[in-house]
This record gives structure tokens, C-alpha cells and sequence, in this order.
């Protein structure tokens, strides 16, 4: 539940406010309404937002959104404020992203913000990201991790993921991931959605919050690395009790309390990409 924020408004498919609009409000009348998430929107952009709703005449009950921070954290802070004030009627900001590259951007961002918004903070995973995270936990708020991009570079190492999420879970540190992630296994897919794109290896988001889970149960990182890169939904099984990953198992309890505390959602530009995908697998 709540699994996919929607991002239609970023790369690659960049859709113009009014098109994100009615999309989202599409999703939230559809049979899979329950997997949606929030509407991610750039706080440099939430005025244009509430024009688009109220020219549309949406919607009928509260919209939830993730507001994506700028450089300048504390003048995001009192838009947000002051947007959530005027406009709490038709949506409301109750989550906030921004981006950190140091312990002391960490402790900026968390103290622009107050407790009325959960705050998650996007840092690089490239070297050991393990002070950032502890910072990011002391200071109350959740870590978020890039995936990917429009190009082969802007996807991390699985060796980067697998120990970002193991040290996320060690820490009791909840966390989100974005980009490149319309899919549900790893693979080869185009990176955008241009009839000549270029193809490279994508991650896939059950590989993402299985190796969470498994992570939280103490799988070494060498193994989280290997689930990472797994391409074969026969190594998956899944049933009411829980699921298994080759000879690994875990129960509908670590399952839950995974996507509970630990892995919580991930930022995709395509809502109905990873929906079919999971239909096709037979997973819905």
C-alpha cells in the first residue's frame, strides 16, 4: 500500500502540470488506487499546482504531496507553510525531499523544517554513506536514495546500494528510493521513453525492498548484492505466509515490518509502468 509516489512531472517523462494532474487524479479512481502513493512536486512549482487544481475543479478530498526542496531550505520551509495554510482543503504537504552532501547539510535541512512534515534527506551513496545516515537519523528525519537516471552513470554500484540499505537498516533509519526504477526486476530496459533510446541495466524495485527486508534480517552484504542483480522472477516466490529468495526465506511479519520502518516507498514518473509489470508477473 502506498508504494509509488508519483513523479510524472521529472525525467523521463516530464509531463506538464495539468497532464501530472489529471494522471494522478486517474490513479486515485483506479482499482490499484491502494499501491499510490503522494504526487511529488518541486515547492518551486506548488503555486502552479493549486492553480492546475482549482482550474480543474479537483479534487474532492485532500491530495497528499511531496515537496521537493531547493538550495535554500528555509525559504522552501515557509513556502510550504504558508502554501499548507491556504490550500489544505484540496492537498496538503506532508513530506518533504531534499538533498545533503555533508553532516552539516544534513543538520540545515532538518532544522528548516518542523514535525508537521516528514523529511527525507537524498545523499550520495558513492563513498560510505554510513556518517550521513547516522546524522540523518539523530536529526529525526529519513534517508533517500538515487537509483538511477537517463543515463548508464547515474546508476549506483550494487556494492553502493547494498550498503546503503544495510546501513539504513542497522541504524533503524527509514528511507526512500527514486529514479530509474519502473520495473519490478533488474534488467535491460530503455532508459527513456524516445524510440531510440539507449538501453542500459536498471534496478528493480521488488529486488529493492526484498533486499531491505532481507537486510533488516541480517543477510550479509554480499548476498544483498547478488538479490540486487536478480533478473528471474522463478527465484521469487511469494505466498501468504511470505516469500523466499532462493534458499532464503522470510515470513509476512519481517515483510511488513520492513515496509513499515525501514523501506517505505520509491518516486517513479510512471505509475501504470510498474502496475503492468506486476500484472504481467502475476504479483497483483
Amino acid at each position: 500500500a502506498g508504494l509509488i509516489d508519483y513523479a510524472g512531472l521529472f525525467p523521463p517523462a516530464a509531463l506538464s502540470m495539468k497532464d501530472g494532474v489529471a494522471n494522478y487524479h486517474t490513479y486515485r479512481s483506479s482499482s490499484h488506487a491502494w499501491v499510490l502513493g503522494r504526487l511529488i512536486v518541486p515547492v518551486a512549482r506548488l503555486d502552479e499546482l493549486a492553480s492546475t487544481i482549482t482550474e480543474s475543479g479537483l479534487p474532492s478530498s485532500p491530495w497528499h504531496i511531496s515537496a521537493l526542496a531547493g538550495t535554500n531550505v528555509g525559504l522552501d520551509a515557509m513556502t510550504i507553510a504558508s502554501w499548507n495554510a491556504d490550500h489544505a482543503h484540496a492537498a496538503i504537504v506532508d513530506v518533504v525531499e531534499a538533498k545533503a552532501t555533508s553532516v552539516s547539510e544534513v543538520d540545515v535541512i532538518a532544522n528548516a523544517f518542523d514535525a508537521s512534515v516528514t523529511t527525507y534527506v537524498e545523499i550520495p551513496v558513492h563513498d560510505d554513506p554510513s556518517e550521513l545516515i547516522a546524522e540523518i537519523g539523530r536529526a529525526g528525519c529519513r534517508a533517500k536514495i538515487r537509483m538511477g537516471g537517463i543515463t548508464v552513470g547515474a546508476f549506483p554500484g550494487a556494492g553502493s546500494v547494498a550498503r546503503f540499505i544495510t546501513s539504513c537498516a542497522k541504524q533503524n533509519v527509514p528511507f526512500k528510493a527514486t529514479a530509474g526504477l519502473h520495473h519490478p526486476l533488474r534488467g535491460e530496459y530503455r532508459l527513456t521513453y524516445e524510440p531510440d533510446a539507449p538501453c542500459g541495466s536498471m534496478y528493480g524495485f521488488v529486488n529493492i525492498f526484498v533486499t531491505a527486508a532481507f537486510a533488516r534480517a541480517g543477510m550479509p552484504e554480499e548476498l544483498l548484492v547478488e538479490l540486487l542483480g536478480e533478473g528471474q522472477a522463478s527465484a521469487f516466490e511469494f505466498t501468504g505466509a511470505g516469500m523466499t529468495w532462493r534458499d532464503y526465506a522470510l515470513t509476512l511479519n519481517q515483510l511488513a515490518e520492513a515496509r513499515g520502518s525501514l523501506a517505505t516507498s520509491f518516486g517513479s514518473c510512471s505509475f501504470r509502468e510498474p502496475i503492468d509489470d506486476l500484472l504481467q508477473l502475476g504479483l497483483l
